[in-house]
C-alpha cells in the first residue's frame, strides 16, 4: 500500500470555526506531526472531529447524526477540504477531497415523526500527478458532483463508469448515498461499479484513499478519553490479515470485565505482550496483562471470551480499573504511538493527548517519535512541554479570530524556547493574530465573590 499523508486542511463553518487552514508538511523528520495549542473554545478539538469526519466518509460509513450539530450556528452547512500527498516509489500523487456536510430531516412513516442525519453533499475530487519529482498533471478535477447529475467532468464520468448502460446505477447510488448520510464518492455502490467498468489507473487513488480510511487512519476523539474515565478503554489497534488487512476497536471495560470476539483474543495477548515491551521503559515495574474468564457466547451465537485487563507489578496483579487515569490513557494510545513510530502508512489524530499523563514523560515520548518516528501524529494538548521538545515546525496555535482560526508562529530563533514564547505572545501579542482572549483577573476575583449574592447561591 502506498504511504498516504494528510498535507493540508481547510475548515468553513464548523463549530466555532468560520475559516481555518492548517498545513501539515514539514522536511525536518522522517515523521509527520502537528501539535495544536490554544485556549480552550477556540478550534483545538474541532480540527480532531474534521479527521473523524474524515475517516468515516472516506471509509464509506454513514457520519454520525451528531455531526451536523458541528455546523456553525450562523451557516446552514460546513465545508472540510483535505489535500493528501499518495508516494509510491518514485511516484507522488496529490489528492483534494472537499465536500460540506448539513442537517437532514427524515420523516418515519410507521411512527408519523421526524427524525435528523447528517448528508454529505456537493463532493469534489481533484488530482494530480508527479513522476521523478516532475508534474506529470495539474491539479484537475477527477469527480465534481455539484457539476451534472451523477457528476463530472463528463471525460472522467465516462472513463470512470464506462458502459452508458451504467448510468442509472450511478444516479441511484448518488440518491442512496445522500439519503443514507454516506459519501457518494466513497460508497461501496460507486466504487464497486468503477472498480468493475474500468481498466483506467486514474482510480487507483480514490481505492487507495478508501483503504486508508478504514485500515491506517485512526482517532482518538474526547468522547474516546471519556470512555477511559468511565467503564471502557477504547484500545484501538492495527493488523494484517488473510483479507489484506483491517482496524478496528475493541472496547474493553475497565469497571470489571467484558466479552470480545473469540478470534481477538490471540491478536489482544499480542498487542498487550508488544506494548509491554515500551510500557515498561516508560513506567518502570509495569507491566498489562489479560485475564480470561472464560467462555461465552454472543449475540450471534459466535464465541467470545469475558477477559479482564490487570497491572502487573512484580509478582503481584491487581484490576487496571485501580489504577491512575494517567496509566490508563497510556496504556490506550500506546499501541498507536508504537505503530507511529514504525509504520509511514499510519496517520493518527489523539486530542487532548497530555491528559492524565506526567507533562516530563509527555515531552520525552513526544521527542523520541518526532526524531525517530515514521508516521503522521496530529495531536491537541493544554500542557506546553512538548513546546520545548519537538521542532518548532510541527507546531500550530489556535487564534481568537474565527476567520483565521490557526496560525504557525513567525520569527521563531532556533535560540528560542517555544514555551516561553508562546507565553511573551499572549501577553505581547506579537503575532499576525492574537491567540489568547484576554482575562482581568480583579474582574474575576470579583465574580467569585459577586457569585454569593445571585438568589438560590
Amino acid at each position: 500500500m502506498p504511504n498516504i499523508r494528510i498535507d493540508h486542511i481547510e475548515i468553513n463553518n464548523f463549530k466555532n470555526v468560520k475559516h481555518g487552514v492548517i498545513d501539515l508538511t514539514s522536511k525536518k523528520q522522517n515523521a509527520s506531526i502537528l501539535a495544536l495549542y490554544g485556549q480552550n473554545g477556540s478550534g483545538k478539538t474541532a480540527l480532531i472531529e474534521c479527521i473523524e469526519i474524515l475517516k468515516n466518509a472516506i471509509s464509506g460509513r454513514k457520519l454520525p447524526t451528531y455531526a451536523s450539530e458541528l455546523v456553525n450556528l450562523d451557516s446552514d452547512y460546513s465545508t472540510l477540504s483535505f489535500k493528501f500527498s499518495i508516494t509510491e516509489d518514485l511516484d507522488i500523487t496529490y489528492l483534494v477531497y472537499k465536500f460540506s456536510i448539513k442537517k437532514e430531516a427524515v420523516e418515519t412513516i410507521e411512527l408519523n415523526e421526524k427524525s435528523t442525519y447528517t448528508a454529505i453533499f456537493n463532493e469534489v475530487v481533484l488530482i494530480s500527478k508527479y513522476s521523478n519529482g516532475k508534474s506529470v498533471s495539474p491539479l484537475k478535477p477527477l469527480i465534481d458532483t455539484t457539476d451534472g447529475e451523477p457528476f463530472g467532468p463528463q471525460t472522467k464520468y465516462r472513463s470512470l463508469i464506462g458502459n452508458k448502460e451504467l448510468d442509472t446505477d450511478v444516479i441511484v447510488a448518488k440518491k442512496l448515498a445522500y439519503k443514507s448520510g454516506t459519501s457518494f464518492i466513497f460508497s461501496n455502490e460507486l466504487l464497486s461499479l468503477i472498480k468493475n467498468n474500468t481498466n483506467d489507473d486514474i482510480a487507483n487513488p480514490l481505492f487507495a484513499l478508501n483503504k486508508y480510511g478504514i485500515r491506517n487512519l485512526f482517532v482518538l476523539s474526547t468522547r474516546d478519553s471519556a470512555m477511559i474515565s468511565f467503564d471502557a478503554l477504547p484500545l484501538v489497534f492495527r493488523f494484517e490479515s488473510e483479507n489484506n488487512g483491517a482496524s478496528g476497536k475493541i472496547s474493553i471495560p475497565i469497571q470489571g470485565n467484558g466479552i470480545i470476539p473469540e478470534v481477538f483474543y490471540d491478536l489482544l495477548i499480542k498487542i498487550i505482550k508488544s506494548m509491554n515491551v515500551v510500557l515498561e521503559q516508560i513506567i518502570p515495574g509495569l507491566n498489562v496483562g489479560v485475564k480470561n474468564l472464560g467462555e461465552e457466547l454472543l449475540k450471534d451465537n459466535t464465541k467470545g471470551i469475558r477477559v479482564q485487563l490487570i497491572s502487573i507489578r512484580g509478582n503481584k496483579s491487581i484490576a487496571l480499573k485501580y489504577e491512575s487515569e494517567g496509566i490508563k490513557k497510556i496504556v490506550a494510545i500506546l499501541q498507536l504511538l508504537i505503530v507511529i513510530y514504525n509504520n509511514p502508512t499510519v496517520t493518527v489524530a489523539i486530542d487532548e493527548l497530555d491528559s492524565g499523563i506526567f507533562e516530563y514523560l509527555l515531552g520525552e515520548i513526544m521527542r523520541i517519535i518526532s526524531e525517530h518516528g515514521k508516521g503522521q501524529l496530529i495531536f491537541t494538548s493544554h500542557n506546553l512541554r512538548p513546546l520545548e521538545t519537538i521542532d518548532k515546525s510541527f507546531v500550530a496555535f489556535t487564534t481568537v479570530n474565527p476567520d483565521n482560526r490557526y496560525i504557525r508562529f513567525t520569527n521563531v530563533k532556533t535560540s528560542n524556547n517555544l514555551r516561553d514564547f508562546y507565553y511573551r505572545d499572549i501577553i505581547l501579542g506579537e503575532q499576525s493574530e492574537p491567540v489568547y482572549e484576554p482575562t482581568n483577573n480583579r474582574k474575576i476575583a470579583y465574580a467569585f465573590l459577586k457569585a454569593l449574592d445571585v438568589d438560590g447561591a
